[in-house]
């Protein structure tokens, strides 16, 4: 199986299009964070009536979040209960048989998928209609959404460093208290051996 892994810090909107092996795998890595709404739309181009394309959305616990089989085109939403890596793995396929009229097989499968996450995988359209929002207050409303973000943000960086810098501190401890054992065992070793090579002279009687 061969993946796409994308970096971290990733904008909101990931849009792509690729090619996927007809009769292989590929799947694109994401993070999304607690409670943040992921909104994705793909689209298998021009499948041949010898293939068929399943898709299988899951976070790292192998939880199913998203899965169709025999898929075209289609759309998925979903959020974590905590920050994690989700994949949206495709997967092409022959169907066996090879009847009148049917396109012969083929190589490669193109594929275009659309990703949104947080402010950016809302309906702002769909919020305005249903709660009868002016353009004013539907601005507000988005300012206020995209505020919410960047605090959410802020304290998730807040908490990385933090745990960063617990475990650095307890790093530099440990390295600290195992300098200080090793100093302490090479002192030990240093006069034993003193003692050793004095009471070894002294057997000799090389010293008094």
């Amino acid at each position: 199986m061969r993946f796409v892994v994308l970096l971290y810090l990733l904008p909101a909107v990931l849009s792509i299009s690729f090619k996927l092996p007809a009769d292989g795998s590929r799947c694109i890595k994401e993070e999304a964070h607690k409670d943040v709404l992921v909104v994705g739309e793909f689209t298998v181009e021009n499948i041949p009536e010898s293939h068929e394309v399943d898709i299988l959305v899951k976070d790292t616990k192998d939880q199913t979040l998203f899965s169709k089989e025999k898929a075209e085109t289609g759309k998925f939403a979903f959020t974590l209960d905590d920050y994690d890596m989700f994949s949206i793995c495709f997967h092409g396929k022959r169907v066996d048989g090879q009847g009148a009229g049917r396109t012969p097989p083929i190589d490669e499968l193109s594929v275009k998928l659309s990703v949104k996450r947080g402010i950016e995988a809302k309906s702002y359209n769909d919020l305005a209609k249903a709660e009868k929002l002016k353009p004013m207050e539907l601005e507000l409303k988005k300012l206020e959404d995209l505020a919410e973000a960047i605090v959410s943000d802020f304290a998730y960086m807040k908490s990385r460093e933090k745990l960063m810098r617990d475990t650095n501190e307890s790093t530099n401890s440990r390295v600290l208290w195992f300098s200080i054992f090793s100093m302490a065992v090479l002192l030990g070793l240093a006069l034993w051996q003193v003692f050793y090579l004095k009471r070894f002279f002294k057997a000799k009687k090389l010293i008094e």
